[in-house]
């Protein structure tokens, strides 16, 4: 019986073999653990990650008025994190990412960081 860990890494490793970071187009890596949430862009070619960020080091707790209602606690903090890289990364010129969701399903915190970054204006 494989462990709910172990089944993510096998899930992960098939995505990595489909998806590739460039210069251009870095691979955007979610990571999430039961109480923090992290985003990275790395460029695979030269295997340097470029930035990132985690909620650990939010700069502060406001947010949106827009988002404030529909969003709470650890969902909120997600979608915060990934405007926070989206702004990153246009201040670097970047424009467009892989998304690696890290083995994870597209539902939940993994869902938020990206629509996060696509309102921050990342383009997937």
């Amino acid at each position: 019986m494989l462990k709910k860990q172990e089944k993510r890494h096998r899930k992960h490793k098939r995505v990595r073999a489909k998806i590739f970071g460039t210069a251009k187009r870095p691979r955007f890596c979610a990571f999430r653990s039961a109480n923090h949430i992290y985003a990275q862009l790395i460029n695979d070619e030269n295997g340097k990650t470029l930035f990132s960020v985690s909620d650990l080091n939010l700069p502060s707790k406001k947010t949106s008025e827009k988002n404030k209602k529909d969003l709470k606690g650890k969902m909120l903090r997600a979608y915060e994190i990934g405007r926070l890289i989206a702004k990153k990364a246009t201040e670097n010129k970047i424009k467009e990412v892989v998304f690696d969701r890290g083995g994870y399903k597209y539902h939940g915190r993994v869902k938020a960081l990206a629509e996060g970054a696509r309102e921050g204006g990342l383009k997937f």
